[in-house]
């Protein structure tokens, strides 16, 4: 467990070709935890061993990430069909994914893993919500049986919204990963306001920042943490406030565009410092 006021970073935010890589530009960043992207480690060679090469080196690999198959993230639209455990055409793919990455994450000690869950519809009778919510049940059960929690990732409908369905799946090893950019990139609603709502449910955060669109319909934009609209003092009060010796609730930092990554990463990681230090 990280320890308080330390941040992580996810992998996928270094864009690095194998672990020996990641190693090397996690030591630059002075930083000793990761979120590791785990399809990687079931589906390519480079990355196979990557879980115990990490720990081998000294760092931290505090949660993994699920990537569904076929997800389309050109547009709202297109994401909105395509994203998570919503694609038909898909489905068989994921459940394998699932069974897959779960299988790896037992045997490397790993006890959480995110993964968006997709576009759940907010009209509680319609019919996709309902096979959405099946399907969340299923992979749940199938991590769960391996003593493995998973978190949904925010963003893709209102904390309402996924309020609901998290008692819908009514699965304890359900909780959700708090992405306060993603609330603000989909345009679904205030990240103070919606990790108030989801706070019974946190189990990790991201720390990632964007300013909202000024046409509807389309992304808004990540920009570098302290940069954007995020309240980052209430926001993270509110995190503490959640936390418990159960559930730590890690801090990791997830940079997804940008050409300065390295440097927007460690002034991610100064901001959170300095703001944790005035919360009592």
């Amino acid at each position: 467990m990280m320890k308080q006021g330390a941040c992580a970073v996810c992998s996928w935010s270094l864009r690095p070709a194998d672990a020996h890589e990641l190693v090397k530009r996690l030591r630059a960043l002075d930083i000793a935890a990761v979120q590791l992207a785990l399809v990687p480690c079931v589906s390519e060679l480079p990355w196979r061993f990557a879980i115990d090469f990490l720990r081998g080196e000294g760092i931290e690999v505090i949660s993994g990430m699920l990537a569904m198959a076929g997800e389309d993230y050109t547009t709202l639209e297109s994401i909105a069909r395509t994203g998570g455990v919503r694609s038909d055409g898909h489905w068989g793919q994921n459940i394998d994914r699932a069974l897959r990455v779960a299988d790896l994450a037992e045997r490397g000690a790993i006890e959480l893993v995110t993964l968006h869950g997709g576009f759940l519809p907010h009209e509680l009778g319609d019919p996709v919500r309902s096979v959405m919510i099946d399907r969340l049940r299923t992979i749940a059960d199938i991590f769960a049986q391996r003593g493995i929690a998973i978190a949904l990732e925010t963003g893709q409908e209102s904390a309402q919204t996924l309020a609901l369905a998290l008692r819908e799946i009514d699965r304890p090893s359900v909780g959700v990963n708090f992405d306060p950019a993603n609330m603000i990139l989909y345009g679904m609603g205030d990240p103070v306001e919606a990790v108030e709502i989801l706070a019974p449910w946190l189990r990790q955060v991201h720390i990632k920042d964007a300013v909202a669109t000024q046409c509807p319909g389309t992304w808004g934009t990540e920009v570098p943490v302290g940069q954007g609209s995020v309240q980052w003092q209430p926001f993270l009060a509110r995190v503490q406030r959640a936390r418990t010796a159960e559930r730590p609730l890690n801090l990791v930092i997830e940079r997804e565009s940008g050409k300065c990554r390295d440097a927007d990463i460690l002034a991610a990681r100064d901001l959170v410092r300095r703001h944790l230090c005035t919360i009592v």
